[in-house]
C-alpha cells in the first residue's frame, strides 16, 4: 500500500467512527487443469446475509492490504491469477452511506473518491489477470470494484445488480462512469447508470448482467464459485478466449449521451444535478482516457456529497429501507390471524388487479364477485390473461401458471364465495351508500373472524362500518394505481377497528410486499389529501387567470415525475373531481371544486391535453371550456401559492394525528406518488425552502432527523 493511500484512508477512517468494517480474506487454492496456484479474496463484514457488505475507509484499507499481499505473490510468480468474491448472497453493495452523510468538508469528500479509486484501480495493474465473481447482490462500489478486474462472472441467482448513485444524488464515482461505457458501449451504460437509476432504482438480474456484456460468463447459483474457477482455469490456460465486441466511439456514443439527457430531463427536469454530472463524464469517456475519467468522478463525487441532493436521497432511502419495515403504530404481529382465502367484491380493473396481486403473493384461493356473470367472467379473464403474460415472459413456469389459474375463480353468490374467506376486500363504486350495502351483504355470509377491507381512496372507513354488527373488523386498505408497481398501501384504522384486525391487515401487507403506513380515518387519508390540495391550488391559479402553461411550469423546478395536469390525466379527471368534492365537504375553507374541472368532466374529456408527437398540448376543446379571471401570476408566485398550501395542509394533518410523524408523510408521497428521492421527501424540502416556517412558524423535522443542508 502506498504511503499516500495509507494516509488518505487513515484520515478518512477518523471521520467514519461507526463504520461496519469489511474484511478482505485471502486464501489460496490450486486451480483445475493445472492452471496453477490462485489467490481468492473474499469480502466479508462478518455479519449475516441480511447485513450487506459495504466499503468505508477502513474496509478499503483492508482490501488494499490484501492487494499488497497478492501483488507481491504475483510479482514473485507464486500465483497465476487473483479472484474477488463476496460472502454468501452478497458480493458488495458500495460505499458506507452512513459515513458519507457525516462528511462536512469538500476535501474529505474528495478523499473518499480518491481512496476508492486508488484501491480499485490497482486490480487492473497487477502482474497476473484478475477476476471478479459476482456471487450475490452487487451495487455501486461493489459493481465498480469488479469493473476494474480483467474478467467477470455472474451468478444466475444474483437478485440485484445496479449502479444506483444517480438515484441517490451521486455519480458512480469509483470507476463506473468511465469504465462501464468503455466496456459495454455508451448506450448500454446510459441504461444502467441513468435510465435504471431514475426509474426507481431498477435492478438487473444475473442473466441481464451477462447479456449486457458486463460479465463474461454466467453460471448457476448452486455451484457458482466452483464453475467460475473452472472457467478461470480455462482462461489462464489459454483454452478459452474471452471475446468482447468493439465499442462504437462514433456518433452512437454522442446519441447515447443525448438519450441520457432526454431521460434526465423527463425525470428531474434539470432540478437535480447528479444525472447530468454522470452524463458529462460518460461523454468525456469517449476518448478512453480512464485517468481523466477517474479524476472527473472524484470531483463530481465530492461536489455532490457536499450538496443537498445526496443528503435528501439518503433520508429518502432510509425511509423506504428502514422506516417502511417498521410501520409506526402497527399492532403486535402476534395478534395477526392467518389468511387462507381471499374474497374480492367487484371484478372491474382495480378489483382484478387486486385479485392478481393477492394470488401471486399469498398463493391462496381468490374469488371475485360482481353483479352479473359477464362482469365476473371479464374479471377472471383479466387475471388469466395476466398470468399468461407472465408465462410468456418466462417469469413463471407452466406449473405455476396452471396453479394460479386453478386458485382464482368468480361467482355471483357472495355466500358461495365468501363463507370460508379470511380476508375480503371491496373495490366497488366510490359512494358511501354502495359500500355500506356491500359490507352489509358480506357481513351476513362471511365468517366471524374475516377482515372486511375497503380500497376507498377518500371515504370514511368509520362511516362505512357504522351500520355493521361487527365494525371492529373493518379496515381501510388503500392501494395506489398501478397496483403492481406503486409500493404504498395506506392502512386506515376506523374508530372501532380492533388490534387483531389491524395486525392481520399489516401481516397481509407484508406478504403483498407493500409499504404499509398506518393512517387515521380522515378525509382522503394522506396522499390523496396532499395531492388534491396541491392540484387544487394549481387549478385555482388557472381559474383565476394564470395561463395553463405558466401554472404547469411553475412547479417544474421540483423535478416531479410528471406535471400536475398530466398527473390529473393519469388519475382521471372524474376521480380528481370526486376527491375534491369529498374534501370540499370536509374542509370547504381550503378545498375548492373547480368549475373548469367540472366542465372538463361533464364534456367527457380524459384530460386537458392532446398529444402531438408525444408532446402534450392544450386541447382546443378544453381551452374553449375554460373560464378564467384576470389575475395572472408569475411562475414564482404560482409556485409559492402551491407550496404554501401544501405546507399548511401537512401541518394540519400532523396536528390532527393523521400519521405518527412527518416522516410517514414523506414515506407516503415517495412510495405512493413518486415524489423524487433527490428532494428527500416533501417535509424536508419545505423546511429547506423556508416554506414550513413561513406558513406554520416552525419546521416539520427536528434538527438531525434529515441532515439536508439548504
Amino acid at each position: 500500500m502506498s504511503t499516500t493511500t495509507t494516509e488518505l484512508l487513515k484520515g478518512a477512517a477518523e471521520l467514519f467512527p461507526g463504520e461496519v468494517v469489511t474484511q478482505a480474506h485471502v486464501r489460496h487454492l490450486d486451480l483445475p487443469a493445472g492452471a496453477g496456484r490462485f489467490a481468492l479474496i473474499t469480502l466479508d463484514n462478518g455479519l449475516d446475509h441480511t447485513k450487506p457488505t459495504t466499503f468505508g475507509p477502513q474496509s478499503l484499507a483492508n482490501l488494499n492490504a490484501a492487494i499488497d499481499q497478492v501483488e507481491k505473490e504475483a510479482a514473485e510468480g507464486a500465483i497465476t491469477g487473483i479472484g474477488l468474491t463476496g460472502k454468501p448472497f452478497i458480493f458488495a453493495v458500495g460505499a458506507d452511506l452512513k459515513g458519507v452523510e457525516l462528511l462536512k468538508e469538500h476535501k474529505d469528500a474528495l478523499a473518499i473518491g480518491k481512496g476508492g479509486h486508488d484501491v480499485f484501480r490497482r486490480l487492473s495493474g497487477l502482474a497476473v489477470p484478475t477476476f471478479a465473481y459476482y456471487n450475490g447482490a452487487a451495487m455501486g462500489g461493489g459493481v465498480e470494484v469488479g469493473l476494474h478486474c480483467s474478467y467477470r462472472t455472474v451468478s444466475k441467482a444474483l437478485p440485484a445488480f445496479s449502479l444506483p448513485e444517480v438515484f441517490l444524488g451521486l455519480v458512480p464515482g469509483w470507476g463506473g462512469c468511465a469504465l462501464l461505457p468503455n466496456l459495454i458501449g455508451a448506450d448500454r451504460a446510459v441504461t444502467v447508470i441513468i435510465e435504471n437509476s431514475l426509474n426507481q432504482n431498477r435492478q438487473l438480474k444475473g442473466k441481464q448482467v451477462f447479456e449486457l456484456g458486463i460479465a463474461d460468463a454466467l453460471f448457476e447459483g448452486a455451484d457458482f464459485l466452483e464453475q467460475s474457477l473452472i472457467w478461470t482455469a480455462s482462461v489462464l490456460n489459454g483454452t478459452l478466449t474471452v471475446e468482447r465486441p468493439d465499442v462504437d466511439r462514433g456518433d452512437a456514443w454522442d446519441q447515447a449521451v443525448a438519450r441520457g439527457r432526454a431521460i434526465a430531463d423527463s425525470k428531474v427536469h434539470g432540478a437535480a444535478p447528479a444525472a447530468y454530472r454522470a452524463l458529462d463524464i460518460i461523454a468525456a469517456a469517449k476518448d478512453g482516457d480512464l485517468g481523466a475519467g477517474f479524476d472527473a468522478e472524484d470531483q463530481a463525487l465530492a461536489d455532490l456529497i457536499m450538496g443537498g441532493e445526496l443528503r435528501s436521497g439518503i433520508y429518502a432511502f432510509n425511509l423506504v429501507q428502514k422506516r417502511a419495515k417498521r410501520p409506526a403504530g402497527a399492532p403486535d404481529k402476534a395478534l395477526a390471524r392467518p389468511v387462507t382465502k381471499v374474497g374480492v367484491v367487484g371484478a372491474g380493473l382495480m378489483a382484478s388487479q387486486l385479485a392478481l396481486l393477492f394470488l401471486r403473493r399469498l398463493e391462496v384461493p381468490v374469488v371475485l364477485t360482481d353483479i352479473d356473470q359477464a362482469r365476473v367472467d371479464k374479471g377472471v379473464g383479466y387475471v388469466h390473461s395476466e398470468i399468461d403474460k407472465l408465462l410468456g415472459k418466462g417469469r413463471i413456469n407452466q406449473d405455476k401458471a396452471n396453479r394460479y389459474k386453478g386458485l382464482v375463480s368468480g361467482v355471483l353468490d357472495k355466500a358461495e364465495g365468501f363463507s370460508d374467506a379470511d380476508f375480503i376486500i371491496e373495490a366497488v363504486f366510490e359512494e358511501i351508500g354502495v359500500k355500506q350495502q356491500v359490507f352489509a351483504e358480506v357481513e351476513a355470509v362471511a365468517p366471524a373472524h374475516a377482515i372486511l377491507a375497503t380500497n376507498t381512496s377518500s371515504l370514511s372507513v368509520t362511516e362505512m362500518a357504522s351500520k355493521l354488527k361487527n365494525p371492529e373488523r373493518v379496515v381501510g386498505f388503500h392501494f395506489f394505481n398501478p397496483v403492481a408497481i406503486l409500493p404504498l398501501l395506506e392502512i386506515v384504522r376506523g374508530e372501532r377497528t380492533d388490534d387483531a384486525s389491524l395486525a392481520t391487515a399489516f401481516g397481509v401487507a407484508r406478504k403483498l410486499k407493500k409499504t404499509a403506513v398506518l393512517v387515521k380515518d380522515a378525509p382522503a387519508f394522506v396522499v390523496n389529501r396532499i395531492l388534491t390540495r396541491f392540484m387544487g391550488e394549481i387549478q385555482n391559479v388557472i381559474d383565476e387567470g394564470t395561463p395553463v402553461a405558466v401554472a404547469e411550469k411553475a412547479v417544474e423546478p421540483l423535478g416531479l415525475p410528471m406535471s400536475p395536469l398530466v398527473l390529473l390525466e393519469l388519475v382521471g379527471p372524474a376521480i380528481g373531481l370526486h376527491v375534491s368534492e369529498t374534501l370540499n365537504r370536509a374542509f370547504p375553507e381550503r378545498f375548492t371544486v373547480s368549475e373548469n374541472l367540472a366542465s372538463v368532466v361533464k364534456a367527457g374529456k380524459r384530460g386537458f391535453y392532446v398529444y402531438d408527437s408525444g408532446k402534450p398540448e392544450l386541447d382546443p376543446e378544453v381551452a374553449a371550456l375554460l373560464k378564467q379571471g384576470d389575475v395572472v401570476l408569475t411562475e414564482e408566485q404560482a409556485r409559492d401559492r402551491v407550496l404554501d398550501a401544501v405546507a399548511q395542509e401537512i401541518g394540519l394533518m400532523l396536528d390532527e394525528g393523521v400519521v405518527a410523524e412527518a416522516q410517514d408523510i414523506d414515506l407516503c408521497l415517495i412510495t405512493g406518488a413518486g415524489w423524487p428521492f433527490h428532494l428527500g421527501g416533501i417535509t424536508p424540502y419545505l423546511d429547506r425552502a423556508g416554506v414550513s416556517e413561513r406558513v406554520n412558524g416552525k419546521k416539520f423535522l427536528a434538527p438531525g432527523v434529515a441532515s439536508v443542508p439548504a
